[in-house]
């Protein structure tokens, strides 16, 4: 209820909640877009979960935010009983599936930087990539339009829904969704407790693995960057570090390039983890546990406080296009040219880059992804 909103108030909120459902909107068909219209970037696996989850992401904010929003700004649900099932319905649907996606793609990572470039072409085959996609788009129905519509959620609690669907005082209707206990810990183990654990289990693989290539970095360049002004001095001593300088003498040539360069360009990405990580912890783990405490506390929640939780949920499909596309080098340019209409300042003959090479190792991994 918004009772307590004045006219300023009103107003405010109004102003926020359209400034988030433009960025959502905008953000996410501009991640569309540009995979659309730019080739080099349709040749990476991760892309495609990138623009599936741009597209949960723009439905998000089309289908579901707008009637969240006009019902809480009016105080007042004024569509029907039927379609406050449907919205809620996509609501679960559409926001689980975003979820689900953001698991798929740290998974993809995982394999591409943790694992050798044959595990991930394995591992990340077309089929496979096709599978968790629809499964991303199907495990989600069986927690939402399934158990919705036929009432699941309310079994044991229908009085206190229908108490609570009617305000006598203002004569306002609200568009009630309330779980029951197996429903709100069935609901939030699928949608946000498995893939929050994946998540972390293969984001906290991918740090470590990261740490470590910054120390052969750091190794490199000790062993390197002396070596060259005192080539002719270090001779004699070749002899006694011969093993150790037969294994790191290829390091010195154009492989080792490379090499250096997706360690180093890996190593930027681990650092966009924990921004990643606190995003989504903190859009979304607040309304999961409330989720799951609201039942055993006898549904005592202020109805504000759910509104708070929720919305910062929705927040966070405004936030994934910038999190997984806006940091990526590729993902930036290819807007630059949307952006200003095919300028030719932003065109180069790589998207992708000079200095990486277009192998599986770097172009189908994450390396491309954060950066």
């Amino acid at each position: 209820s918004s009772e307590g909103f004045g006219i300023a108030g009103k107003i405010a909120l109004l102003s926020f909640i359209s400034a988030v459902i433009l960025m959502a909107i905008l953000g996410n068909l501009l991640v569309m877009v540009a995979v659309c219209r730019d080739r080099q970037l349709r040749k990476i696996k991760t892309n495609y979960f990138i623009v599936s989850l741009a597209f949960a992401d723009l439905l998000v904010s089309v289908l579901v935010m707008p009637f969240g929003a006009m019902e809480l700004v009016q105080d007042n649900w004024i569509y029907g009983e039927m379609f406050c099932l449907v919205r809620t319905s996509l609501d679960v649907l559409l926001t689980t599936a975003s979820i689900l996606h953001l698991c798929c793609i740290s998974l993809d990572r995982y394999y591409a930087i943790c694992c050798q470039p044959l595990v991930y072409r394995n591992k990340m085959t077309p089929l496979r990539i096709a599978v968790m996609l629809g499964g991303c788009w199907v495990i989600p129905t069986f927690i939402s339009f399934l158990p919705i519509m036929q009432g699941w959620n309310s079994i044991g609690i229908i009085d206190l829904i229908q108490q609570r669907q009617f305000n006598k005082a203002s004569n306002s209707t609200y568009c009630i969704f309330m779980v029951n206990k197996p429903y709100a810990i069935t609901c939030s183990v699928v949608a946000f407790y498995i893939p929050f654990l994946l998540m972390v289990l293969a984001y906290h693989r991918i740090y470590v693995t990261a740490r470590a290539h910054a120390r052969q970095i750091r190794l490199l360049q000790r062993a390197g960057n002396p070596a060259e002004p005192r080539q002719g001095h270090q001779e004699p001593r070749q002899g006694h570090q011969e093993p150790r300088q037969g294994h790191q003498e290829p390091r010195h040539g154009p492989p080792d390039q490379h090499s250096t360069h997706r360690m180093k360009t890996e190593t930027k990405a681990a650092k966009t983890l924990c921004i990643i990580m606190g995003c989504f912890c903190l859009c979304w783990a607040p309304f999961f546990v409330t989720n799951i405490v609201d039942p055993f506390i006898n549904y005592t929640v202020p109805g504000k406080l759910w509104t708070a939780f929720l919305w910062l949920g929705y927040i966070n499909s405004g936030l994934n296009p910038f999190l997984y596309a806006f940091l990526n080098k590729a993902f930036r340019r290819a807007f630059l040219i949307i952006l200003c209409c095919g300028d030719e300042r932003y065109r180069r003959p790589s998207i992708l880059g000079q200095t990486v090479p277009c192998s599986t190792t770097t172009i189908n991994g994450s390396t491309h992804v954060l950066r």
